[in-house]
């Protein structure tokens, strides 16, 4: 009974067995006759798991790595965008390799051209896995039948035809802008076969090409370069799955220079007319506080909107950029108008004038920046005459001083002629000392006693603050314009030459 039921077990095993197994050699499909192929049988067959394992890579029968060789067709780029640091790029990447296990050059002599198909050919065959390193966002090798095209050639050489849209960094240095020019790479590194594996070379012949209707509107493209290198991971660079090794590695980059026009008509100009703007200040009188405060604090307030809104399309960095440079500059001018103005008008409102030694601009700001009072006017402080028993002769003359004072008349511009035809005219300060004769002095006197401190006092120049205050808006209408003129000169020097 046990020996029966083992039996069957047996065969019922055996049987099973027959009927599941499949030989192997029925399921590969022949290669032979395969001109009379269509191309979809033949690739099919090519492809076919018995022969195809997509998931290895090509073997030539040696250790050695594959090689892949890239080109790049760069037909659109947009502006970089500075204030993210970033650029938008389109370009057609073609990948080429030999895979020998899709030759069929000796099993269809008589085709000769090569088959040709889109993703749905792509996604049967083994595809070095390549990245972009930089990029932000990217569809790297496509994702639509119209972004690829395949094409395997008679002796197996694969070339891969891919459009690629991506936003990639790029590290630009804006110490120069807007007089920068930027160089903005696309970096491309094999993923998951390193140096031992797959090496990634430029195509000999024009490597890079560039569409020649590209053109952008805020940049000049000066030119493009490739490079190839190798790139070193390890185990804390998860770049590349954080298995370490060296992976081959391929970069193009593009170098641009800003255009300026834009900025110059937008920005430096205007800035330039604001600050010519705030020297019409000094062209007011002093003491037109309402106006040239107005002038001056509008060109300020219109300068920083200006500035600011130039400034909101760029990235917040931590060091000083040439355009900060201008912006200081230009306010510092204004500004400057504006101390001017505080200054001579506090002048204006001096009461005493200031005795100046000699007339230049040494003598005339020091005498301003420390007054002294006049040294007529410190005479005529004290009593020219001595003093009578009646002491009418002090009274009389202490009543012409302050009529001088009064009528803000410098002594030093009364001549004797002049004193003596007003003694014959007005008698309401000399009346009574000529018809008394009691006073020790008679405005004669005075006025000789004045003519004797003139001589003693040789080469000094009496100066009322108004006189002060306009000599220095004349001096400052020369000076801001010289001094932005300068500093002009050495910012645009800096620009175009260091």
């Amino acid at each position: 009974m046990g020996t029966r039921m083992v039996l069957q077990i047996v065969v019922f095993l055996v049987l099973i067995t027959l009927t599941y197994t499949i030989p192997a050699d029925k399921d590969c499909p022949p290669l032979n006759d395969a001109d009379n192929l269509s191309q979809t049988q033949l690739i099919q067959r090519l492809t076919h798991g018995c022969r195809y394992d997509r998931l290895e890579r090509p073997d030539s029968g040696a250790p050695l790595p594959i090689d892949v060789y890239v080109r790049a067709y760069i037909y659109f780029m947009q502006n970089l965008e500075a204030h993210d640091l970033q650029f938008k790029i389109h370009v057609l990447l073609q990948l080429r390799f030999l895979d020998p296990r899709l030759t069929f050059r000796k099993v269809a002599p008589k085709r000769r051209q090569p088959i040709l198909g889109e993703k749905q050919l792509r996604d049967t065959l083994w595809m070095p896995h390549i990245f972009l390193a930089n990029e932000r966002d990217s569809s790297l090798l496509g994702t639509n039948e119209k972004d690829i095209l395949t094409s395997i050639s008679p002796d197996g050489t694969v070339i891969i035809s891919s459009r690629i849209k991506a936003t990639l960094y790029c590290w630009m240095n804006l110490q120069k802008f807007p007089f920068d020019e930027q160089q903005c790479s696309t970096i491309l590194e094999s993923w998951m076969y390193n140096t031992s594996e797959l090496v990634l070379h430029w195509e000999q012949k024009r490597p890079i090409t560039i569409d020649p209707a590209l053109h952008l509107t805020e940049y000049i493209l000066n030119g493009v370069w490739s490079n190839e290198t190798v790139v070193n991971a390890d185990l804390n660079d998860l770049r590349h799955g954080a298995f370490a090794g060296n992976y081959s590695s391929l970069s193009f980059s593009v170098h641009l220079m800003r255009e300026v026009g834009f900025y110059v008509m937008d920005y430096f100009l205007p800035s330039i007319l604001i600050v010519a703007i705030s020297w019409v200040s000094f062209w007011l009188q002093a003491d037109q506080a309402a106006p040239r405060i107005m002038l001056g604090t509008s060109t300020m307030l219109t300068f920083i909107t200006l500035a600011s809104a130039q400034g909101k399309t760029l990235p917040k960095v931590s060091y000083i950029k040439v355009s900060e440079v201008w912006f200081l500059g230009c306010t510092l001018f204004i500004f400057g108008s504006l101390i001017e103005f505080a200054f001579v008008n506090t002048i204006w409102r001096r009461k005493r004038n200031v005795d100046v030694k000699k007339l230049n601009s040494k003598h005339i700001l020091k005498s301003t920046l420390s007054p002294r009072p006049s040294r007529r006017a410190s005479v005529r402080s004290r009593s020219f005459c001595a003093p009578t028993a009646t002491g009418q002769g002090s009274n009389e003359a202490l009543s012409f001083n302050n009529y001088l004072t009064v009528h803000n008349i410098p002594i030093h511009t009364i001549h004797e002629n002049e004193a003596l035809d007003t003694s014959s005219k007005d008698t309401s300060f000399t009346g009574t000392t000529a018809n008394t004769g009691d006073s020790s002095c008679s405005k004669r006197d005075l006025i000789n006693m004045e003519m004797g401190e003139e001589q003693q006092n040789n080469g000094w120049t009496t100066l009322t603050p108004q006189e002060i205050s306009m000599w220095i808006d004349r001096k400052a209408r020369c000076a801001f314009p010289l001094a932005f003129l300068i500093f002009n000169v050495f910012f645009w020097t800096f620009v175009y030459v260091v």
